[in-house]
């Protein structure tokens, strides 16, 4: 399974590279087209781990001024 994250940035919030290092240090990994970022799972994970791990990028990007949007196959 794969996480998917597509973020949008604020010219009021912190700077991309920034937020790219915060994503780094989760495990994601950038990527170029429809997503900024993928997370791979190496195995199927069920609904709990996937909302753990939404609420741990939640508190990473916190107070960034960053919207993001999750999507896991």
């Amino acid at each position: 399974m794969k996480t998917y994250l597509v973020v949008w940035f604020s010219s009021e919030g912190v700077r991309p590279s920034e937020v790219n290092q915060r994503l780094l240090s989760l495990g994601f990994e950038p990527m170029q087209g429809s997503y900024d970022f993928v997370y791979n799972w190496n195995s199927n994970v069920g609904v709990e781990k996937i909302l753990e791990f939404g609420d741990k990028v939640y508190l990473s990007l916190q107070g960034t001024g960053v919207m993001f949007k999750l999507e896991t196959m």
